[in-house]
């Protein structure tokens, strides 16, 4: 199957979702989901796969086991593709009622990666090129997002000249775009596949200064 745009009644869907988000909803609304949301989302990323890595769709059910919101479904689809052996640093793709949003970097780092990405950000060859490449990135209209610490990490000094790249724990880029009529074209899958690309060079810096981690598995919180 090949990509021809995310259908409306998918943007519908997710519309009747906000508004009842129940089981009863869903079951009788699951087919819709099914061929307009999940199916043209599988058939993008499949498309994407080979430039950009392995695809993997998110479920559509929220954990709630730690949450006091008890809402059973995601209000949106999302899927992320990672090149193999990269270490750090994926592309991701979300679809809902508010149109299309795209984003690239890492939103989740251990501990040993943390530290190696602020010793990579206080590094004077490596720390300017990633302060060149959030400003490539910003200047062409991406946000920079990523939990941050409130202060300066331990061990690197608050007057320092990269202390806002320093207190980040996770970096990504991202933007969306409300709903329009190139959503259910095969425009779509052009207007991410051109994004994800501008995102590369951040994912380069990642996997040469970041890396996998080296925690053993019962560590990873």
């Amino acid at each position: 199957m090949s990509f021809a745009g995310f259908p409306d009644e998918g943007l519908v869907f997710y519309e009747g979702l906000e508004a009842d988000n129940s089981r009863t909803y869903w079951l009788a609304n699951r087919a819709r989901y099914e061929s307009s949301v999940r199916a043209p989302l599988l058939a993008l990323v499949e498309e994407l796969a080979p430039e950009f890595g392995t695809p993997k769709v998110f479920r559509p059910y929220r954990d709630v086991r730690f949450s006091k919101d008890k809402t059973p479904y995601k209000t949106h689809q999302g899927a992320v593709l990672h090149q193999d052996g990269a270490g750090v640093g994926s592309m991701y793709v979300q679809v809902s009622a508010d149109g299309l949003w795209v984003s690239g970097g890492c939103w989740r780092l251990q501990p040993d990666q943390v530290d190696r990405y602020r010793r990579a950000v206080a590094d004077e060859l490596q720390g300017p090129r990633l302060v060149a490449e959030v400003e490539r990135l910003r200047t062409a209209g991406w946000s920079i997002e990523g939990e941050r610490l409130i202060r300066a990490p331990r061990g690197y000094p608050a007057d320092h000249e990269r202390i806002d790249l320093l207190r980040h724990k996770s970096l990504h880029g991202a933007r969306g775009w409300e709903p329009a009529d190139w959503l259910h074209q095969r425009e779509a899958l052009d207007r991410v596949r051109s994004s994800w690309r501008q995102l590369t060079e951040l994912n380069a810096w990642l996997a040469d200064n970041v890396g996998a981690t080296t925690a053993p598995p019962d560590r990873r919180r």
